[in-house]
Formats: structure tokens, C-alpha cells, sequence
């Protein structure tokens, strides 16, 4: 890592801008899936199943979902209980289960993803494509380095 810095350097302003844009991205999904009573991070479990014929694991899908297991299970528990997904056995493994998307679950996604598709189109304006492709590598690489970062601070622990 490097040495530490007493004043924010010049690329503070794009991480601030970074943070608010990610928080008001976060909000208007709220809104948006509010008409389906949904929370972002249970659409977000919903449209990861919905590719997934056999289901996933809550392992899988907290990895898939950026989110610790244990958040995970209270999403799943308040989708089966609208009945949007079930836990299904594992043959052999009495302790492990899949999570699969019911039928009911799968016509939600289905009705949803015309508005989410659009909205996710709408919040880029007039940004050209390319630029915003651009950013998508930026962004990527931004990523890495908060990675790195994180891992650098967590071995001086």
C-alpha cells in the first residue's frame, strides 16, 4: 500500500460521486420494485434463479449476490413465503438444500424485467454507448483496486 495522505488527493470527488450515484441508484430500485412489493436485494435473488433450472445453494447465491450468507437466508425465508421460491433437498445431504424458483416466481421476474430493463436504459440519458462502455472498464478496474486495497488493510489487522 501506499503511504497515507493527510488531504483527499484529486480523484476523491469521482469516489464521492461514485458512493452518491450507487446510494441513489439503490433508492430508485426501491421505487421501482416497490409495485411488486419487492426489495431490490429479493428481485436480485429472483432474477439470479431465473436462469438457474436446479436452483442454487445459499453459498452460491450469497457469492453471486455480493452478500454474506446469513442475509441470504432471510431474503430466501421472505420469498417462500409469498411462495416465489422453494428449498428443495439435496439427495444424500440431509443439512444442504437448493433454492429454486417456484412458477409464481418465474411469472414475477418475467413481468418485471420489461420495466427493470428499461429503467436500467433510462438512467443513462443521452451517455452514448460507448462511453458508458468505457466506464464499465473503469469501473471494473476501480474494483480490482478496491479489492486490493481492502486485502492490503485487512493483512495489517
Amino acid at each position: 500500500m501506499t503511504k497515507t495522505r493527510a488531504t483527499p488527493g484529486p480523484r476523491y470527488p469521482a469516489l464521492m460521486q461514485l458512493l452518491r450515484t450507487a446510494e441513489t441508484l439503490w433508492n430508485a430500485s426501491r421505487v421501482l420494485f416497490a409495485r411488486w412489493e419487492l426489495s431490490p436485494s429479493q428481485f436480485n435473488v429472483l432474477n439470479v434463479l431465473l436462469d438457474q433450472p436446479d436452483g442454487m445453494s445459499q453459498v452460491e447465491l450469497s457469492r453471486q449476490l455480493l452478500m454474506h450468507r446469513s442475509n441470504v437466508t432471510g431474503l430466501v425465508d421472505r420469498l417462500e413465503q409469498r411462495k416465489l421460491v422453494e428449498r428443495r433437498d439435496l439427495p444424500g445431504d440431509r443439512r444442504a438444500y437448493r433454492v429454486v424458483l417456484s412458477a409464481a416466481g418465474a411469472r414475477l421476474v418475467q413481468e418485471i424485467l420489461p420495466y427493470y430493463f428499461q429503467a436500467a436504459e433510462d438512467v443513462w440519458g443521452d451517455l452514448p454507448v460507448k462511453r458508458s462502455s468505457q466506464l464499465v472498464e473503469d469501473l471494473a478496474a476501480v474494483c480490482a483496486n478496491a479489492e486490493r486495497t481492502a486485502s492490503a488493510l485487512n493483512s495489517h489487522l
